[in-house]
């Protein structure tokens, strides 16, 4: 029995139909952004900093959503297998990740490149401040070390020796470049941080917070640390009631009424101090931790340390 002539034409566009198909399917492939090296970073800081370096020589992806908080975030099995196929992984490290470091590990393990930015700028060291803290922390790496202009600086210039390094196939002029221009942008941050900060009277330059996040800020521009809410170098700590006195305590011999709140995190227990000293207390939002939503305030590394600095400034000096 044969074919029906109409049949064997449907069959004959069926079959050129699925060709011409496979062929773009494979086209697309080829030219798409999977064959592309691969950047995975844990934080959305580092994030921005690290594509400010790679620009469109590699993918780079972040792992941090925006306005998370770094000490709690966690990971997907898509985002851990993620890290196991990157050409290179950036991360903070100091312990600031602490749900994600042992996937960060574990990539490591495989054979993936992996810079820590954190232990590669002279990190500091938890300090025991007025109020008593940081508790446990004292004498722990303090991973915060964005809040120090100059430290990003050397972190970005060591991620662009990274992604020359590890990164095959992406153009070291271009990489250099990109990192020669940032850099620039970093130093500029720095002076006008220096310049803005320098209207805060000497004796107005202390700072209480949320937790110790700012130690580092403080060291470069000559702040004194009174305390913390949270008397911790992490958000996953929780005050008891006699931190919360000495922090009192520690904010009336100082003389200071501001508290600087992470904009990650709820206010409640910065609140607290309002009822505890009076009702007297200014509570400030930063961007400590993460940044946000483009448009949304803070969405590059250099919007959040301008945003953070004329809102410290403005709060320091009742501005």
């Amino acid at each position: 029995m044969r074919t029906p002539k109409r049949t064997v034409l449907r069959l004959r566009r069926l079959l050129l139909t699925l060709v011409t198909l496979a062929v773009a399917a494979t086209a697309t492939a080829c030219t798409s952004s999977d064959d592309r090296p691969r950047v995975v970073v844990t934080t959305n800081i580092l994030g921005d900093i690290t594509q400010e370096i790679v620009g469109d020589e590699a993918e780079v992806t972040v792992l941090m959503k925006p306005n998370a908080d770094p000490h709690s975030f966690g990971l997907s099995a898509v985002q851990a297998a993620e890290l196991e196929r990157a050409d290179l992984v950036v991360f903070n490290g100091l312990g600031l990740e602490e749900n994600v470091l042992r996937h960060v590990d574990a990539a490591r393990e495989s054979g993936v490149a992996a810079f820590e930015a954190g232990k590669a700028v002279d990190p500091l060291t938890f300090q025991p401040h007025a109020d008593g803290g940081p508790g446990e922390d004292a004498g722990q790496p303090d991973p915060h070390f964005w809040t120090d202009p100059d430290r990003v600086r050397k972190a970005a210039g060591l991620i662009a020796d990274q992604v020359v390094e590890h990164v095959d196939g992406v153009d070291e002029k271009a990489v250099r470049a990109n990192a020669a221009r940032y850099d620039g942008q970093l130093a500029d941050l720095t002076t006008w941080m220096e310049k803005s900060f320098g209207r805060v009277p000497e004796e107005q330059r202390a700072l209480v917070t949320n937790h110790h996040v700012f130690g580092y800020l403080a060291e470069r521009f000559r702040f004194r640390v009174i305390g913390a809410v949270i008397p911790s170098g992490t958000t996953l700590a929780s005050p008891s009631s006699s931190d919360l006195r000495s922090l009192t305590e520690a904010m009336r011999d100082a003389g200071v009424r501001t508290v600087f709140a992470d904009s990650s995190q709820p206010t409640r227990l910065a609140e607290v101090l309002r009822t505890e000293l009076g009702g007297q207390v200014r509570v400030v939002e930063l961007y400590s931790e993460s940044l946000t939503e483009k448009d949304k305030g803070a969405g590059t590394y250099l919007q959040m340390m301008r945003a953070n600095t004329t809102a410290m400034a403005g709060g320091l000096t009742g501005g």
